[in-house]
C-alpha cells in the first residue's frame, strides 16, 4: 500500500493531484522553486520542499534534487503531472533505481512514444494507420529536403522530440523548406535539446480528435471516449471538448479499438492519450502518444464521471483497472478553455506582473482548475497559463452557455488575458455548429476584434471616468454633492485621452472629443460600480492599483492609467522606434544590423521565451541605429534591444 506521494511538478496540476490524493488518504509532498515558495500547491501540500533556484532546468527538470525530496520526506511514490519530466524515461528508470512508483507507464514505453519517428513504425508495425511520411534517423537537411520532393507539398516538419507544436512547421513551396528546417531544428533544440526532425504529408484542414487511453498491470486495457482538439493557435490547443461533435459512433469504436491496439504494443501502463488527425471523410491517422496525463482531461472526467489520477494511482498500486469497457458510459458534454496570461491583441504576447484579483465564476456545471490566487505574481519562469476553465452540460449548447458566461464573470485585474478571445470562440456560429477543424482560428478569427488594439469607446472611459472621480470618496452614493466639472486624462493603453467630466448629485456625463455619455443612479460599494445607462440598470467591477485602474463590464476587461495628475512626458511607445524585450528570455537570433533599411512590422530580433521564439519587430519604418544586444544574451523586460531612426540617416549619424 503506498502512503505518501510527491508530486514532482507545479500549478494547477500539482494543485488538482493534491486534492484528490488527500481525498484517498495519502500524505503529500509538493515540491518549489524559489519563485513558488508561497505558490497555492506549496501551501497545500501536507509537506514542501526546496529543489533549487526559479530557473526550470535547476529546479522542476532536476531530477537529482527531486528524488532527495522523496527520501527526506519518505515519499514512496512521485506522480510527474504533465510537462516537466513526465515523459522522460531517465526519470523513470530513476525512481524505480531508487525503491520509489513511478506514476506513469514502463521507460521504455515513455522513450519509443516520446520518438515521433520510432513510434510512427511502432504503430505501422502494430497496424494502426499513420500519415504518409519521412521518418529517416536522424536526417541531414539534405535527405529532408530529397525525401520532401517524394512527399510533396504542401508537408509538415516535426521535431521527433516534440509535442505543444513547438519545432512544428507547414510548409507549402519547396522555396520555403531549407529556412524551415533551420527554424525547425533550432526550436526543436531549445525546448527538447534535440533537433531530430520528421517529414509527414500535411492533412489539410483536419479534425485533431484524441482518444484517452488507460492500462493495467495486468494486460486490461479500455478506452474511455474522445476528445477534440481542433480549435488551435499555432499547433497549440486552445479548445477541448469531450465528445467530438464530428465523431459517430462507429467512428468512436473504431478509432478506441486501436488506440487500446497502440497502448498494448507498448506494453503500456496507466494513463495515456493517442492523438489521431481525421480528415473531412472521416478517415483517421496515428499522429503521436502522449505518455502522461493531458492538460485537457477534465473534459474526460467530467462526461465519464470517473477520477483519472484516482485511477492513475490504483494503477500505481498495482491493482486492476476499476472498469471493464462495456462499464464506461458517455453522460453530457464538457467543453475546456485554458485561460493564459497573454495579449490577444498583440499577438498573443505572455503577460507577467501582479495578479491583484483573481475571482473565479461560480455556478452549476462549472470547474476552474488553477494553481494561482489573487496576489500571486505571473512570473517569466514558467507558463502563464492561469486556469482551466470547464464547463459541463447536458448537452453542447448547454455546456456553450454556461462555459460563456464563466468567462465573463470571471475576474481577472493585473494582467491582460485571453478571456474574451475565449468568449467569442466559444460563442462563434462555425463552432457552435460543430464544424470548427484546426484550420478554424486562422480563418474565422485573423480580423476578429479580439485580437486587434482597440480603441475604448466613450461608453468604457466613462466608467473609467466614474470610478476615478467618485471611488475614490469612499462614498455609496452623492445625491447630495454638488456640482462639479473635472478635466480628466488617461492613457488607455493605444492613446492618451483628456475627458472632462461633469457630476452632479448621482449623475454623471462625460465628453471625449465630440460625444458625450451620461450615468444615472450611481453608487460604489465594494469595488462595484452600479450604474443606470439608458434606462438599464447595470454594474461594472473594478480595482484600483496606485494610478491603475481595471475594469470589467459587458463580458469585457479593460484597463487605463490616470495620467491627470502626473507631469507631462515624451512618449516612449508605439512607433517610437525603440524597441523593447516584450518580456524576459534569451535571444537566439539577430537578423537585422546597423544601417539597415526597415519596414514597421518587420522582424528584428528572435526570443526565446516560455519555451516559445517570439520574434521582436519593427514598430515604424526607418534605418536601423544601432542594436544592442547579441545572439545568446539573456535579456529582461522593457530593456531596449534596438533603435531605429525614421528616415534616412544623415552622413553625420553614419560616421558616428
Amino acid at each position: 500500500m503506498l502512503k505518501k506521494l510527491l508530486i514532482a511538478n507545479r500549478g494547477e496540476i500539482a494543485v488538482r493531484i493534491i486534492r484528490t490524493a488527500k481525498a484517498l488518504g495519502y500524505r503529500t509532498v509538493a515540491v518549489y522553486s524559489e519563485a513558488d515558495a508561497q505558490a497555492m500547491h506549496t501551501e497545500l501540500a501536507d509537506e514542501a520542499v526546496c529543489i533549487g533556484p526559479a530557473q526550470v532546468a535547476a529546479s522542476y527538470l532536476n531530477a537529482d534534487s527531486i528524488l532527495d525530496a522523496a527520501r527526506k520526506t519518505g515519499a514512496d511514490c512521485i506522480h510527474p503531472g504533465y510537462g516537466f519530466l513526465s515523459e522522460n524515461a531517465d526519470f523513470s528508470n530513476a525512481c524505480k533505481d531508487a525503491g520509489i512508483v513511478f506514476v506513469g507507464p514502463p521507460a521504455n514505453a515513455i522513450e519509443l512514444m516520446g520518438s515521433k519517428r520510432r513510434s510512427k513504425i511502432a504503430m505501422q508495425e502494430a497496424g494502426v494507420p499513420v500519415v504518409p511520411g519521412f521518418e529517416g534517423d536522424n536526417a541531414s537537411d539534405d535527405e529532408l529536403i530529397a525525401a520532401a520532393a517524394d512527399i510533396g507539398y504542401p508537408l509538415m516538419i516535426k521535431a521527433s522530440a516534440g509535442g505543444g507544436g513547438r519545432g512544428m512547421r507547414l510548409v507549402s513551396d519547396p522555396s520555403e523548406l531549407a529556412d524551415n528546417i533551420k527554424r525547425a531544428r533550432s526550436e526543436s533544440s531549445q525546448a527538447f535539446g534535440d533537433d531530430e526532425l520528421i517529414l509527414e504529408k500535411a492533412v489539410i484542414e483536419p479534425r485533431h480528435v484524441e482518444i484517452q487511453v488507460f492500462a493495467d498491470q495486468h494486460g486490461n486495457a479500455v478506452y474511455l471516449g474522445e476528445r477534440d482538439c481542433s480549435v488551435q493557435r499555432r499547433h497549440q490547443k486552445v479548445v477541448e471538448e469531450a465528445p467530438s461533435p464530428f465523431v459517430t459512433p462507429d467512428l468512436r469504436a473504431a478509432m478506441g479499438k486501436a488506440a487500446v491496439k497502440a497502448a498494448l504494443a507498448c506494453n503500456y501502463e496507466g494513463a495515456g492519450t493517442v492523438e489521431f488527425l481525421v480528415d473531412k471523410d472521416r478517415n483517421f491517422y496515428f499522429l503521436e502518444m502522449n505518455t502522461r496525463l493531458q492538460v485537457e482531461h477534465p473534459v474526460t472526467e467530467l462526461v465519464t464521471g470517473q477520477d483519472l489520477v484516482a485511477w492513475q494511482l490504483r494503477v500505481a498500486e498495482g491493482l486492476a483497472l476499476p472498469l471493464a469497457q462495456e462499464d464506461i458510459q458517455l453522460n453530457g458534454h464538457a467543453i475546456e478553455v485554458r485561460l493564459y496570461a497573454e495579449d490577444p491583441a498583440h499577438d498573443f504576447t505572455p503577460q507577467t506582473g501582479p495578479l491583484h484579483v483573481f475571482q473565479p465564476a461560480e455556478g452549476e456545471g462549472l470547474r476552474f482548475d488553477t494553481g494561482v490566487r489573487s496576489g500571486d505574481d505571473v512570473t517569466p519562469h514558467y507558463d502563464p497559463m492561469l486556469a482551466k476553465v470547464i464547463a459541463w452540460g447536458n448537452n453542447r449548447d448547454e455546456a456553450r452557455r454556461r462555459l460563456i458566461r464563466a468567462l465573463e464573470d470571471t475576474r481577472v485585474f493585473g494582467v491582460t488575458t485571453n478571456r474574451y478571445f475565449l468568449s467569442r470562440i466559444i460563442a462563434d456560429n462555425t463552432f457552435g455548429a460543430g464544424q470548427a477543424t484546426t484550420a478554424f482560428l486562422q480563418q474565422a478569427f485573423s480580423d476578429d476584434p479580439s485580437l486587434q488594439p482597440a480603441r475604448l469607446n466613450i461608453r468604457k472611459l466613462a466608467l473609467a471616468a466614474c470610478v476615478l472621480a467618485h471611488g475614490a470618496t469612499g462614498a455609496q452614493t452623492w445625491s447630495n454633492a454638488p456640482a462639479t466639472n473635472t478635466p480628466i486624462k488617461l492613457d488607455t493603453g493605444n492613446e492618451t485621452v483628456d475627458l472632462l467630466v461633469q457630476s452632479q448629485g448621482d449623475s454623471l456625463s462625460c465628453r471625449f472629443e465630440d460625444e458625450v455619455h451620461e450615468l444615472k443612479e450611481i453608487s460604489i460599494h465594494h469595488d462595484v460600480l452600479c450604474f443606470t445607462d439608458n434606462g438599464v440598470r447595470q454594474r461594472c467591477h473594478y480595482h484600483r492599483h496606485g494610478d491603475s485602474l481595471y475594469l470589467q463590464a459587458f463580458g469585457e476587461s479593460w484597463s487605463v492609467t490616470d495620467l491627470t495628475h502626473q507631469p507631462a512626458a515624451s512618449a516612449n511607445g508605439t512607433g517610437s522606434g525603440r524597441i523593447q524585450a516584450s518580456m524576459d528570455g534569451a535571444i537566439i537570433d539577430v537578423v537585422a544590423e546597423p544601417g539597415q533599411t526597415v519596414l514597421q512590422g518587420e522582424t528584428l530580433v528572435i526570443l526565446e521565451a516560455m519555451k516559445m521564439e517570439h520574434p521582436v519587430k519593427a514598430d515604424c519604418d526607418g534605418v536601423i541605429h544601432q542594436i544592442l544586444t547579441n545572439k545568446g544574451d539573456q535579456v529582461k523586460r522593457n530593456q531596449l534591444l534596438v533603435e531605429i531612426t525614421t528616415g534616412e540617416l544623415s552622413e553625420q549619424e553614419n560616421k558616428k
